[in-house]
């Protein structure tokens, strides 16, 4: 893919190796050896890889979001890198209907990258940006949305809805909201889990979470 740029790519392993999981995940993080290989060459490639698909509007990056904790925490800075549209990752696997629902783990990565895409639209037209947080003992968020005011909700997605997947979103949203040092930054305004199916949004009565489908966004 040379697409005017300076970079000429050769069918090297690690740009195939790079491209496939680009190609197959929707949702990608770029850390170093674990996506894209020891060597210094590798991550050059993983670079400009992702440079190229960049400068023709194919993926975006979302900045990882650092709070003030309670306590020392090494927080991954690395950005997270999401197709534009998870058609783009849905065309290049030639995937139908019945694959996806056969092959819910590369599903799940398409739905990712669709909330992702939907909550950037909704976020930016109210003041607003779209971060993920993951730390040195794998604690991760989605999405971190936050408003001009200082505002900030902590969202979790989920392709699944059983009361498993639900539950283990809600433990993962409040052991990071626990971390938070609120002597230093407010509380987050909410914390939700976006998932796929449903005609209406709801609020936990045990611990205030909100369970939202994807289509309830725009309301």
């Amino acid at each position: 893919m040379n697409n005017g740029a300076k970079n000429t790519y050769k069918p090297r392993v690690t740009d195939k190796i790079l491209g496939f999981k680009l190609r197959s995940s929707g949702a990608v993080v770029i850390e170093g050896a674990k996506w894209c290989g020891k060597t210094t060459s590798a991550k050059r490639a993983a670079k400009s890889y992702l440079n190229a698909l960049s400068n023709i509007f194919a993926v975006e990056s979302i900045k990882a979001w650092s709070p003030n904790l309670r306590s020392r925490t090494a927080i991954r800075s690395t950005d997270t890198h999401y197709y534009v549209d998870p058609s783009i990752a849905a065309s290049s696997l030639k995937a139908t209907p019945d694959g996806l629902i056969g092959d819910l783990n590369t599903f799940g990565f398409i739905f990712e990258t669709l909330c992702i895409r939907d909550l950037r639209v909704y976020a930016y037209v109210n003041g607003g940006e779209v971060y993920h947080y993951r730390d040195k003992n794998d604690l991760e968020c989605d999405a971190v949305v936050t408003g001009n005011d200082g505002k900030y909700g902590l969202i979790e997605i989920k392709l699944g809805q059983d009361d498993n997947t639900i539950g283990s979103a809600v433990i993962s949203l409040n052991k990071l909201a626990d971390k938070i040092d609120t002597t230093k930054m407010r509380a987050p305004t909410f914390k939700a889990v976006l998932t796929a199916n449903g005609v209406a949004a709801y609020r936990r009565p045990e611990d205030g979470v909100y369970v939202v489908p994807i289509g309830c966004l725009k309301d």
